[in-house]
């Protein structure tokens, strides 16, 4: 009965991280970015990627690989609104890659006898398990909390007040209740000491970040004077998403409960795709525009972060520094926004 409830909470956590990993995470494909995991940080260059975590011992455990973009593997994935889908579909699979490792690492004891190894090795072959799982929970869930519940509840508005019954009202009504639903989402996930912890990493990840775009040492006394908030994190990604998703709602020609919940899902590519596309112009602008669409998200990056200590900072370094080494090692170029 122990061992059973003890695996419902580690589903419980892990469910938890993978469902605020997109908020953690980067949208674009050409910067150096990455993302907050379990006691540790992905980070990521064109063509390169390293996951540096912090085990129960102290010591840092990495792993690291090269990348290929989307648009090099497949040509068609270069044209705009595809393009956005593969780049977004490569960063959910690096994440949960990156969260499966950390995970495992998590369960690396440093007093492990050679038969005590055995047994880790298959806990963290269960984790696998686990983390498809949570894959499947996780989709569910975003599906639930953020198309079904708001139209459900826009419905009912509607319904007791016939004359808001309007494409646009209705949308905003849907649209408004979504954005509430997930920053309220937020703000209980932040009170959860574990998610903390993740939201520490997330903030040594933007303070090493900004110390690489500064072309300054890369160093913990550097990334301690930078700011945890960073304009291109995934919270300023999802809010956008949100606004785009309720215009786009407008132009469903659906009045039925089903066919607009149908409507809602069959729209989830084309939002990602449009969403990426808006974040992507913005960023070349740096002008009124980009100041427009990451003011918001650095607002809620003061939920999503926290301050790290040195220890964090360090792991941040180490992910960074292994991401570069390869980069270069391939010969692409570090770009710098």
């Amino acid at each position: 009965m122990i061992s059973i409830l003890t695996a419902f909470r580690r589903l419980v956590r892990q469910a938890l991280r993978l469902a605020v990993l997109p908020i953690l995470q980067a949208p674009e494909e050409v910067l150096m970015g990455g993302q907050a995991v379990i006691e540790g940080v992905m980070m990521r260059s064109p063509h390169s990627y390293a996951v540096a975590v912090r085990q129960p011992s102290g010591l840092l455990a990495v792993t690291q690989a090269y990348l290929d973009r989307p648009s090099e593997k497949h040509p068609w994935l270069k044209y705009p609104v595809l393009r956005g889908l593969g780049v977004l579909g490569q960063a959910l699979v690096l994440g949960i890659r990156a969260l499966r490792y950390s995970a495992e690492q998590a369960l690396v004891e440093p007093e492990a006898t050679s038969s005590a190894e055995t047994k880790l090795k298959k806990k963290a072959d269960l984790s696998g398990w686990f983390l498809a799982i949570n894959v499947a929970l996780s989709l569910v869930f975003f599906i639930f909390l953020y198309k079904l519940v708001p139209l459900y509840l826009a419905t009912v508005v509607t319904r007791r007040y016939p004359g808001t019954d309007t494409p646009v009202t209705f949308n905003l009504l849907d649209g408004a209740i979504r954005i509430v639903l997930f920053l309220g989402f937020l703000i209980l996930v932040a009170q959860w000491k574990e998610i903390q912890r993740v939201f520490e990493y997330h903030g040594a990840e933007h303070k090493v970040v900004w110390a690489f775009e500064k072309r300054g040492p890369i160093d913990v006394a550097t990334a301690r004077t930078c700011s945890r908030f960073h304009p291109r994190c995934g919270t300023s990604f999802l809010l956008v998403v949100m606004g785009i998703a309720m215009v786009l709602y407008m132009f469903l020609p659906f009045h039925s409960f089903a066919l607009r919940f149908l409507g809602r899902i069959a729209l989830l590519p084309v939002i990602a795709g449009v969403s990426y596309e808006f974040i992507r112009l913005a960023g070349k602008s740096k002008g009124a525009l980009w100041r427009w669409a990451s003011q918001p998200g650095l607002w809620l990056q003061r939920i999503t972060t926290r301050e790290p200590d040195d220890r964090q900072l360090e792991t941040a370094i180490k992910a960074l520094e292994t991401a570069m080494a390869l980069e270069q090692n391939h010969g692409g170029e570090m770009v710098v926004a």
